[in-house]
């Protein structure tokens, strides 16, 4: 494992949107899906806003591996559930996401923030 760069820690500080694309059960790569990520210290987070069922995230969940792309940035990724339990991480990121996306209303922000989605949070670490 590696660490993100300067400028793509930047680029998910800046860009609404990234693509994830976890690996599939048979090691394929699956369709890339659009979500929001956020970033707390130098590590990257998404969520699932339909929460952990959702197939993208139980894809990424079960293979832990996949591709990460921001703007014109793309990584190899590991994807690592984070404890829901652990309030002060928790915290973080739902303050890191309401400051990020808040211009979009309540009810979506809403959709990434608060207990259910602390149940479908992932750390994504890019790989050598």
């Amino acid at each position: 494992m590696t660490d993100w760069t300067s400028e793509q820690l930047r680029a998910v500080d800046v860009t609404d949107e990234v693509q994830v694309t976890p690996t599939g059960p048979d090691g394929a790569q699956t369709p890339a899906v659009t979500i929001w990520a956020v970033r707390v210290a130098d590590a990257v987070y998404v969520r699932s806003a339909r929460g952990p069922r959702n197939g993208w995230f139980v894809r990424a969940r079960t293979s832990g591996t996949g591709r990460f792309s921001v703007g014109s940035l793309e990584a190899a990724v590991t994807f690592e559930s984070v404890d829901p339990q652990d309030g002060a991480l928790q915290n973080r990121l739902d303050a890191a996401y309401h400051a990020k996306y808040d211009r979009y209303g309540p009810r979506i922000v809403g959709s990434v923030t608060g207990p259910l989605a602390a149940q479908a949070t992932l750390r994504v670490t890019p790989v050598d």
